[in-house]
């Protein structure tokens, strides 16, 4: 099964090279350029996992965060931060409004592979749970 994914970066040379990657990887792949595209995206496309940038025009990750766990509890949907703010305020500020992940940039495409692997098995195991 192929998961869908939105990449959220307001850096287009970042957001396209990866989201091109992940399509190599197999991956379904989504790409929003700021946060309330970010937003118009999860509603339309209903992503599996999401990729969130922090520092972006229009609405910040932070509260796409926010809005996301908020209106949308349909189903667990994880967000892993990838974002250049690695000061401890922040980190705490994500994991707060209940990141599921953080990487700081910059990061390996291996290190964002490697947390949309660990997601992919904590969404396996959740709905054996249910």
């Amino acid at each position: 099964m192929s998961h869908k994914l939105l990449v959220v970066d307001d850096e287009r040379d970042i957001a396209d090279t990866l989201a091109k990657t992940l399509t190599r990887e197999g991956y379904e792949t989504v790409v929003a350029y700021d946060g309330e595209e970010a937003l118009q995206k999860l509603k339309a496309e209903n992503p599996d996992i999401i990729i969130l940038d922090l520092i972006m025009p229009k609405l910040n990750g932070f509260d796409v965060l926010k809005e996301v766990r908020e209106k949308y509890k349909d189903k667990w949907r994880p967000v892993i931060i990838v974002s250049a703010k690695s000061d401890l305020e922040s980190v705490k500020k994500g994991y707060g409004l209940e990141a599921d992940h953080y990487l700081t940039k910059p990061c390996s495409v291996e290190n964002i592979l490697r947390g949309i692997r660990i997601m992919i098995s904590l969404m396996s195991a959740r709905i054996k749970e249910e």
